[in-house]
């Protein structure tokens, strides 16, 4: 939120940034108190409506079993992020700073579908900044972003587990291009301020220090 109210008093008047957060289910629905219940179907009548008042018998198809069937959740990914609309275009999105989470890096699932959803918001022309101060899994998802592109970064040789950086995707006349503005964390040391690209030549700045010492008061954290 100190995030969205810092970018709010800067962001140009069509602009609108959001706060998002997704922390997945906390429930599960007890299937054991369904466990044998045949659902209830309306009995068939004389011409084969199945009581529907239609007269029409309803082809139906049973499909084969599946080739796959294993347990997962392809939904439950927390996410904290802050979102930045372009809203003369429609609402268009077009920056999203994802604050990573330490559920994200717990798991190999976890960590391949954060990459690639900011590498889908990226081939969307997206800017795409990511904060990590996550320091119980060394892990670094610029790194691996890098690296779905072939390519690396000599100043992340080897990679910090904790770092904050921008990527966007823009063009040079015809040409395509791929920019970062990428810095390691270190505990003591100021944090960055990171550019938001709302435009191909427009950029706003997100003080991360300010936010963060905002953030500190907000929560008494001292």
């Amino acid at each position: 939120m100190t995030m969205v109210q810092a970018l709010s008093k800067i962001l140009p008047d069509e602009f609108t940034a959001e706060p998002r957060v997704h922390l997945g289910t906390y429930f599960e629905i007890d299937v054991c108190a369904f466990e044998g219940e045949d659902p209830v179907r309306p009995p068939m009548t004389h011409d084969g409506s199945g009581g529907n008042g239609g007269g029409l018998a309803t082809a139906t198809w049973a499909p084969p079993q599946p080739t796959l069937d294993v347990e997962t959740d392809l939904t439950e990914q927390y996410a904290y992020e802050v979102l930045v609309f372009d809203q003369s275009r429609g609402r268009q999105l077009v920056a999203a700073v994802e604050i990573v989470s330490p559920a994200n890096k717990d798991r190999p699932e976890n960590r391949q579908a954060f990459v690639a959803k900011c590498a889908a918001l990226l081939q969307q022309r997206v800017c795409v900044s990511i904060v990590d101060l996550v320091t119980t899994r060394h892990f670094n998802f610029y790194t691996d972003l890098l690296e779905l592109i072939h390519r690396s970064d000599p100043a992340f040789a080897p990679p910090p587990s904790t770092y904050a950086v921008t990527c966007r995707g823009h063009k040079v006349g015809v040409q395509p291009r791929f920019q970062t503005w990428a810095y390691p964390l270190v505990v003591g040391q100021q944090l960055p301020t990171l550019p938001i690209w709302l435009t191909e030549d427009l950029a706003v700045s997100l003080d991360l220090e300010t936010s963060y010492e905002e953030a500190c008061r907000a929560l008494r954290i001292r």
